[in-house]
């Protein structure tokens, strides 16, 4: 007999549920799609959304393993530090939901 799956396996093992978990996240959200055109490195993210740093690392870690922003390139500061910057793998999304099944379409980002 097969095992029913709950919903917290659903939530844990689901891409697409976990997806629009965080597309539903204001704050994963903007920084997802703050970051379409050009990239920014998370303290600049944490500045322009007022959003603590140590949050956004986690808003950034969640992303980058559902692969929805990646590492676009490193940047270094005048005192030799070095910085991720982060760029979004997608620039729309779109979800519908008929009956329970919801359909997610991610609009792949070019630039």
């Amino acid at each position: 007999m097969a095992k029913k799956i709950t919903l917290p396996l659903l939530k844990k093992y689901d891409v697409t549920q976990r997806v629009i978990e965080m597309l539903a996240d204001a704050e994963s959200r903007a920084i997802l799609f703050s970051v379409i055109k050009s990239g920014k490195t998370a303290t600049e993210l944490s500045t322009r959304h007022k959003i603590p740093l140590s949050s956004v690392y986690k808003k950034i870690s969640d992303l980058e393993e559902l692969s929805l922003i990646k590492v676009d390139k490193w940047q270094i500061s005048d005192k030799g530090r070095k910085f991720k910057v982060y760029k979004s793998r997608i620039k729309q999304a779109e979800i519908i939901i008929k009956n329970p099944e919801p359909h997610l379409e991610l609009l792949a980002n070019q630039k």
